[in-house]
């Protein structure tokens, strides 16, 4: 086995993923960050069953993720008129072997975080380094990454491949696809903060109220505080608009005031939720389009692959954008296991995920599962009195089922599955 390491682009969830992963598997690694100061950032975020185990058999317990987030109970569709749509029973409730997971995304990849410089050691992960672009070397074995630091000087490394998880705006993508078409935004503007409240319902539910074009998503990402009964509300506030101008901020994140949006959503109070009181609550509000990128044919040049964001951006309609960076990475070790470090495990990792990820990103580009938001706009302009009248049980219960099949975490294919990694495999043995 060769002793060059893989060069990993992101110490995000799918570039630290793939790290621990290889260091699983016994094969060489460093991570590459651009940023200075690794910190806890983001909001709320859902790692489905699929990435749940995963995390297991990495070796993280149910105990440290409960420190960072909520086991989610239930998800739940509710018209505007407040009449339910849909309701269904999530992770172990649903008969999973694993749970799902509400969580935070900046206490995950801070978990990861803490456990890569721990297994693999501190210089494992080398921060204030921009990975700006590759070479792949003429023999085809190897590949060189451009380095630059936050002072503005340029170096290379050699490594055996180069796995670029560094995200929307990837550098190593756009050498890729030079002629990629510009980030895609559909019209999608959201508001997303955090609040504390009383959770809801199963007190552990993923609630989407509203219309496909305008709503309010919120869930729990913490257990109650014992003395007051509040938890860390989660919450997305969404409108459509015309996209035919394009975005018209160039800034993708960015903090608003409440009364930037507030109006609305400014009638939405029901007996069971006062959401105009959830949102005025988050201390601080971030406003982000919903955006992606059109699917490419192949996520590999040689012995560079992309993974997580780099790879698939998608809509968050589905919630597993984090969890399939985590599965990424699975599947890219097993494949090494299979094929050794190099050419032939990306093309491997790339022939069992892009085309079926592709799809995945244009179904959540079609509202995902909201998109039954979309058939009771259709048959009834939003308003009912009984679902069953409008859309059947059956048929609900059908249109999901498609959407967990093609996102990759239906309970009863997932539980019969094998490991994606067996225990205590190591290319080396795998290769011997």
């Amino acid at each position: 086995m060769t002793t060059s390491p893989v060069l990993i682009v992101g110490a995000g969830i799918g570039g630290l993923s793939v790290a621990l992963t290889l260091h699983q598997i016994g094969v060489p690694c460093v991570v590459f960050e651009s940023v200075a100061d690794i910190k806890p950032l983001g909001l709320g975020i859902n790692i489905q069953p699929n990435a749940i185990r995963e995390l297991y058999e990495l070796g993280f317990c149910q105990e440290s993720l409960d420190m960072i987030g909520l086991q989610t109970r239930e998800w739940a569709l509710v018209g505007l008129n407040g009449n339910e749509v849909y309701s269904e029973p999530r992770g172990l409730t649903a008969g999973y072997k694993w749970p799902q997971y509400s969580v935070h995304r900046g206490g995950l990849q801070m978990l990861l975080y803490r456990a890569a410089l721990d297994r693999l050691g501190a210089d494992s992960v080398r921060t204030g380094l921009k990975v700006t672009g590759y070479c792949n070397h003429p023999d085809g074995k190897g590949v060189t990454a451009l380095l630059r630091s936050r002072d503005g000087k340029c170096s290379r490394v050699e490594g055996s491949l180069l796995i670029a998880a560094d995200g929307l705006h990837s550098a190593v993508r756009q050498q890729m696809y030079p002629d990629q078409p510009p980030i895609q935004w559909g019209g999608a503007i959201m508001w997303r903060g955090v609040t504390k409240g009383t959770p809801i319902r199963t007190g552990a539910s993923f609630v989407g109220l509203g219309t496909h074009r305008h709503r309010v998503v919120f869930y729990p990402i913490s257990a109650p505080d014992p003395l007051t009964g509040l938890a860390d509300i989660n919450w997305i506030a969404e409108i459509t608009v015309d996209n035919s101008g394009g975005w018209p901020d160039g800034d993708w994140n960015k903090q608003v005031r409440h009364e930037d949006f507030m109006h609305h959503f400014e009638h939405w109070n029901y007996d069971w939720i006062d959401i105009p009181a959830m949102l005025r609550g988050a201390p601080a509000v971030f406003e982000y389009p919903m955006i992606d990128r059109e699917p490419v044919p192949t996520w590999v040049d040689g012995n560079v692959a992309l993974l997580g964001d780099a790879a698939h951006v998608m809509y968050p309609t589905g919630s597993n954008g984090a969890s399939q960076a985590i599965i990424d990475a699975r599947v890219l070790g097993a494949a090494m296991l299979e094929h050794g470090v190099n050419s032939r495990a990306l093309q491997a990792y790339d022939t069992l995920l892009c085309a079926e990820m592709s799809q995945l990103v244009l179904r959540n580009r079609g509202a995902g599962p909201f998109g039954l938001l979309n058939l009771l706009d259709d048959r009834c302009g939003g308003v009912f009195d009984n679902i069953d009248d409008v859309i059947p049980r059956a048929e609900r219960d059908e249109f999901m089922l498609r959407y967990k099949t093609a996102a990759g975490f239906a309970a009863e294919k997932l539980n019969a599955a094998a490991s994606t990694i067996p225990p205590g495999a190591s290319v080396r043995q795998q290769l011997s």
